[in-house]
């Protein structure tokens, strides 16, 4: 079970069916899902993926009651998880990604068994790759994929990210 986290800025609540508006609100934004669908969601889309999985491993943020976005730690198989977190248009570039997604971390990585966490994003990017960089965590490798319907600058394929439990508490000291 999650617990509420706290920041500076941001007030992170577990997420449940109730922050489902605003989760469909913030994939009607086509900029928000530019590098993950290439479109906004419509409304009914934005729902019927958000609906099964609430609540879930993940926080929704809020700065003075508003929320700004959303942070999560799926867990994977042998002590790992995927980080993802994503953002209103509006609070982009305010460091308010790098600052939940190191609340996320830590709430994580204070379970002994998280070993390693794992993001990706597409190489174009340069945002989302920058967020996890001044996270600490590494580029280990590039994936070229194949799409159906590729989105531009998929051919240059998807990097994956990694921060050990190590470098994590190294950051730290």
């Amino acid at each position: 079970m999650i617990r509420p986290l706290a920041t500076d800025r941001l007030r992170l609540a577990p997420a449940t069916p109730g922050h489902l508006p605003f989760l469909v609100r913030l994939d009607s934004d086509p900029e928000v899902l530019r590098h993950i669908l290439g479109r906004a969601r419509t409304e009914q889309e934005a729902t019927e993926y958000w609906a099964p999985q609430l609540p879930g491993p993940m926080w929704v943020g809020s700065v003075d009651d508003e929320p700004v976005g959303w942070w999560s730690l799926w867990p994977r198989e042998g002590g790992t998880a995927e980080l993802g977190y994503r953002l209103a248009r509006r609070w982009w570039r305010q460091g308010l990604a790098v600052e939940g997604a190191r609340a996320v971390l830590a709430e994580g990585f204070g379970d002994a068994s998280l070993q390693v966490v794992r993001a990706e994003t597409m190489v174009v990017n340069l945002g989302s790759r920058g967020v996890m960089r001044r996270l600490g965590m590494r580029e280990v490798r590039v994936e070229v994929r194949e799409w159906e319907d590729p989105l531009p600058g998929a051919e240059l394929g998807e990097v994956v990210s990694e921060i050990t439990r190590q470098d994590w508490l190294s950051t730290l000291s």
